[in-house]
């Protein structure tokens, strides 16, 4: 093809992965589709927000999950009362990060999903005919706290670049580009592209939620798509300008768009332009590899990982002359962004942040050399531009072995993933993985969401033996027949008539997703340094196991942790108070089954002496509250930090210090279901003393139902 220099110098350099089974391509699913992954811990919105409903408001709200509208998670509420339409009320989740030394200073949080079409291999002979992987991302920007009287997001110069949660589910407003705007005189597009960029970054709604920027969408309206992929028959429509760009993809042939979601950067992995949420002069908030898990963790498969991330390895972009007020081009090649754009064919230098206040290349090397977690470089954020800054690169991604789950099962994994020796391998567990939470050096707190996207495909289109190009797309005029199509007929014996196979090209391999709602990375504080900090959470939503479904009812996560004398643990959760899981109820159950009023999360923690028991021990006879001490709220007493575990916070403590005035001396009384208790707690960072070795268990009063249902966990520490 004239032109698409692409796939002779930048594709060639993905064929070869392509064929090692990296690039995301998925399950070939017969019929209609209900498939899906749904993270559980950090809790996956699949698109919720505030709905009392059963089933989500919006599929199109932030971004194509491919899932069951039933699934997800409501977004955090601080108190007794449904935030509604004030921001200030919504809680996200606050988690501590990780610390410099990377051997001493993790924040580990486990991440926990179930995935319905199988994964993982139990070893050479597994009758598995999925072959998956998993990529689990962050995305993070400065942090600035949202209250009931202030939100950033009503800044008019703030709102096009915050991310969050938003209070209302429509999906945010966006005017796509025309020929006015690439084709004429220089002068005829700025104006055009100006006119209609100020509409849409006008037209940007505070009450709406955002993760990419609008700035990031325009940019994949404009970039053309990578004609070097396989899209079997599927037809991919063209813009307004004449051309098929990066928002139609195999998967998505007609470019619908969710939210500011690029679809062919969400298809692919690892994707070939930067990634992220851009302002207006092209810095990004990229998207941070975590991990890559898969059936093939071979140390092949994982060495291209880890030196292909976005983490380490640049990516270019094509940027337009001074002369054009719109930055960004729409070649993907350097030949073709230079000879035909006459622009420069940039490459963009992923960062976890950027060190502002350092201001020469020898305080940036001190301030790597303080880190073992990152790498830190005195570099420019691209090769356009001469400007040197302190640039902190987050680390290589964890690769590892995907947790093994049998296809057509939302369920456990048979055999997991047990990289970290603070959990149980996850046998008989969802799946899941322990990740570590970044370190940013900068000491500033960060708003962050966590994407979890899960990759299928078949046995029966073998993605190793080279059929998977743009060479096999269904061409006609060239006598070219893809190797798969939508609904072939077959020939069975004597039958009069063929057999139709019920396959879909546009999802014979497929990519789901989930994102968390924003939550917030502390800084650590003194008293955390050279300490392992565990996150204990709660996941799940009021109902039984039927109405709930696919989400899950409620447990602690992890229910089994392992730690050390010395380990912090922060225990904290968060709850809705509009779970009512009402109509509409799609295909399945309505209902929120439960203690308390209805439609709401409540949670709390009290001591027993035994997990098979289901009765609290008396505070006199526990044993946890006596060999902690609370480094977030350092005047708390062992029974300070019970009281507020047992009543979720409506009291602080049984007695006031420093930071707490809500005891039972000095507020109403408790309900004793916790109906008038907040949704979410912030909980203690407990430090396990010395001494302190031994097995803790506890449970949930509100929610450890008798006859079905269990919420209990247990802390083993070992000296």
């Amino acid at each position: 093809q004239h032109g698409w220099s692409f796939k002779l110098s930048y594709y060639n350099e993905y064929k070869s992965y392509l064929r090692m089974r990296v690039f995301v391509v998925t399950l070939c699913f017969l019929g209609v589709t209900l498939g899906d992954v749904y993270l559980s811990n950090p809790r996956g919105s699949n698109n919720r927000l505030n709905e009392q409903s059963a089933t989500r408001q919006n599929n199109n709200r932030l971004f194509d999950s491919q899932n069951n509208a039933r699934g997800g998670y409501n977004t955090g509420d601080r108190t007794a009362q449904a935030a509604g339409n004030n921001a200030g009320n919504q809680y996200p989740m606050y988690y501590y990060a990780s610390g410099a030394n990377k051997n001493t200073e993790a924040s580990k949080l486990l991440v926990e999903w179930t995935n319905q079409h199988g994964c993982g291999q139990k070893d050479p002979k597994d009758p598995h005919k999925t072959n998956c992987n998993i990529v689990i991302q962050m995305m993070c920007m400065d942090h600035t706290e949202v209250t009931a009287g202030v939100n950033p997001a009503n800044v008019p110069a703030f709102k096009n670049f915050f991310m969050r949660d938003g209070t209302t589910t429509n999906t945010q407003n966006y005017n796509e580009p025309n020929k006015n705007e690439y084709e004429g005189a220089t002068a005829t597009k700025n104006n055009a592209y100006n006119a209609r960029m100020a509409g849409n970054y006008n037209n940007n709604q505070p009450t709406r939620g955002l993760h990419e920027s609008v700035t990031s969408y325009d940019m994949c309206k404009f970039r053309e798509a990578n004609a070097g992929l396989y899209r079997a028959d599927q037809n991919l429509a063209k813009n307004k300008m004449g051309y098929i760009d990066a928002s139609r993809t195999r998967q998505n042939p007609g470019g619908t768009r969710r939210g500011y979601e690029c679809p062919e950067e969400r298809d692919y992995y690892p994707y070939w332009a930067p990634t992220g949420l851009f302002n207006t002069n092209l810095v990004n908030n990229p998207w941070i590899d975590l991990a890559y898990l898969s059936g093939d963790d071979s140390s092949e498969t994982c060495n291209y990982i880890r030196d292909n991330s976005e983490n380490q390895k640049p990516r270019s972009m094509c940027v337009l002359p001074n002369t054009s007020t719109r930055k960004y081009g729409k070649a993907i090649s350097k030949e073709k962004c230079e000879e035909i754009e006459g622009a420069k064919f940039v490459e963009f230098h992923s960062h976890l942040e950027i060190l502002e206040n350092i201001r020469t290349p020898q305080a940036c090397a001190a301030e790597n050399n303080k880190d073992t977690r990152n790498s830190i470089k005195w570099m420019s954020l691209n090769s356009g531009s001469e400007i040197k800054k302190c640039v902190v690169q987050a680390p290589k991604p964890y690769c590892g072995k995907a947790p093994w789950t049998r296809v057509n099962h939302l369920g456990n994994a048979a055999e997991g993933n047990s990289q970290d020796d603070s959990i149980k391998a996850a046998e008989g567990e969802a799946s899941r993985w322990m990740a570590e939470l970044p370190y940013f050096p900068s000491g500033k707190a960060k708003r962050c969401v966590m994407r979890l996207r899960y990759n299928i495909t078949t046995d029966e289109f073998d993605i190793r033996e080279s059929n998977t190009d743009h060479r096999y797309n269904y061409d006609l005029n060239n006598d070219v027949i893809s190797p798969a199509e939508t609904n072939p007929y077959i020939d069975v014996a004597q039958l009069a008539k063929p057999l139709r196979l019920a396959m879909n090209t546009a999802q014979y391999g497929r990519t789901f997703q989930d994102r968390t709602h924003v939550f917030v990375v502390l800084p650590r504080t003194a008293d955390m340094a050279s300490k392992t900090l565990h996150n204990l959470n709660v996941r799940g939503k009021r109902g039984n196991i039927v109405q709930t479904f696919p989400a899950v009812e409620y447990d602690f996560v992890p229910n089994d942790l392992t730690v050390k004398e010395g380990d912090l643990v922060h225990i904290q959760w968060t709850g809705s108070n509009t779970h009512n899981n009402g109509p509409n109820g799609g295909d399945g159950q309505t209902g929120d089954a439960g203690e308390g009023t209805g439609g709401t999360d409540r949670n709390n923690i009290l001591e027993m002496l035994d997990i098979s028991q289901n009765y609290p021990s008396p505070f006199e006879k526990t044993t946890l509250w006596s060999k902690v001490k609370s480094i977030s709220s350092k005047g708390a007493t062992a029974k300070d930090i019970a009281v507020g575990f047992a009543t979720s916070g409506y009291y602080c403590g049984a007695e006031p210090y420093a930071g707490c005035n809500h005891t039972p001396k000095t507020k109403g009384a408790v309900n004793n279901q916790l109906n008038n208790a907040p949704a979410s707690y912030f909980g203690h960072v407990l430090e396990f003393q010395k001494g302190s070795a031994g097995k803790y268990v506890y449970m949930c009063t509100r929610n450890n139902n008798f006859t079905n249902r269990s919420q209990k966990g247990k802390i083993m520490v070992k000296a």
